[in-house]
């Protein structure tokens, strides 16, 4: 449709929108008058205005109003109008700095990639986290007394889990060592579930050189990891109040609260996934354009992040209102899940 506007309707819808970013307040002709580079009358303002109306990209919300963008104007806004600005070095830095890995678990990382987002964006920052399939660098037992002991796992690109299991009975003090040792030779370059499966061959097999106390150990150790790491996955969302500085009704704070309870059912995130991975890249979903987003007055941008066999396991994204600000928010999430990618096992981030 983008090609069937000419010039100046293209420029007045432009203003009409970043008005809207700017304000949330309908604009009109005499204002749009004064702000276009061409010299025109608001007369002919008016006139490309109700155009644009006709189309269905404007819409006046009281009589004798000015005008503000339909959802179907601001999709066309963002899909051939928009020109994306450039992340600051101080966002960059800010980015990859809270999103170290370096000491911190998965879902860390990811809590601060989210809490980042919502502080970035002033909206709510959103992370679904995948299911943790990373290689393996090191794992230890540590004895925490009373009958159990503490499991750390590190994966090779730093990232660190600790869960805590119960001990059998009459397990000697040398038997977390042991079990440590075991592991380590066993694990490196594998994954959790790789590791797993070898390991409970190679007991079931009788060919692992522990004894039966200490295979318990590691069974369950690698169970709890298993456990903790099923299913798939789980999402983080933060700053969800920032949602409310724009509602204006009790039914506008209904239809929020029951966009966060669809998101966190698993089915409409991994169709939010497979639509994102399809893409490739960022995907926008703004207002009546999505289901999920349809009765909220709210707009998403998400964008996938991808292991090192580039499959996509988790997802980065802000939610915010319509009249958000796509030009910064849309390389920002970008750039984050680039440098989620590359902490969670990609080599490459720009």
């Amino acid at each position: 449709m983008i090609s069937e506007l000419n010039d100046r309707s293209r420029e007045i819808l432009r203003l009409v929108v970043e008005a809207f970013v700017e304000t949330g307040e309908p604009v009109g002709s005499r204002t749009l008058s004064r702000r276009l580079q061409q010299r025109l009358s608001p007369a002919t303002v008016r006139n490309v205005m109700a155009d644009l109306e006709d189309s269905g990209l404007l819409y006046a919300p009281h009589t004798s109003a000015g005008r503000l963008p339909t959802d179907a104007g601001l999709r066309l806004f963002v899909d051939g109008i928009l020109e994306l600005g450039n992340l600051t070095e101080g966002d960059r830095r800010a980015i990859e700095e809270r999103c170290s890995a370096t000491g911190k678990s998965v879902t860390q990382v990811l809590e601060e990639a989210s809490d980042l987002m919502s502080g970035l964006s002033q909206c709510a920052g959103l992370v679904f986290a995948p299911k943790t399939d990373q290689r393996l660098k090191h794992i230890e037992f540590v004895p925490l007394g009373s009958g159990r002991a503490l499991v750390v796992m590190v994966t090779d690109t730093g990232l660190v889990e600790n869960r805590v299991i119960d001990l059998p009975m009459g397990l000697p003090a040398s038997a977390l060592n042991e079990a440590t040792n075991y592991l380590s030779a066993k694990l490196t370059g594998r994954t959790l579930d790789q590791t797993r499966d070898a390991v409970s061959q190679e007991i079931a097999d009788k060919r692992a050189q522990i004894d039966a106390l200490t295979a318990k150990v590691v069974q369950a150790g690698l169970a709890t990891w298993s456990d903790a790491s099923a299913g798939d996955g789980v999402l983080i969302v933060r700053g969800q109040s920032n949602l409310l500085n724009d509602v204006q009704a009790i039914t506008d704070l209904e239809h929020i609260r029951a966009l966060f309870s669809a998101l966190e059912a698993k089915e409409n995130m991994l169709r939010l996934l497979e639509a994102a991975d399809i893409a490739e890249g960022v995907q926008i979903f703004i207002g009546s354009g999505s289901n999920l987003f349809s009765m909220t007055g709210c707009s998403m941008i998400v964008s996938p992040y991808l292991n090192e066999e580039e499959r996509v396991i988790g997802a980065i994204g802000v939610v915010g209102p319509t009249r958000m600000n796509y030009a910064r928010i849309i390389p920002m999430v970008d750039y984050t899940s680039k440098v989620v990618g590359r902490l969670l096992g990609r080599r490459d981030v720009g």
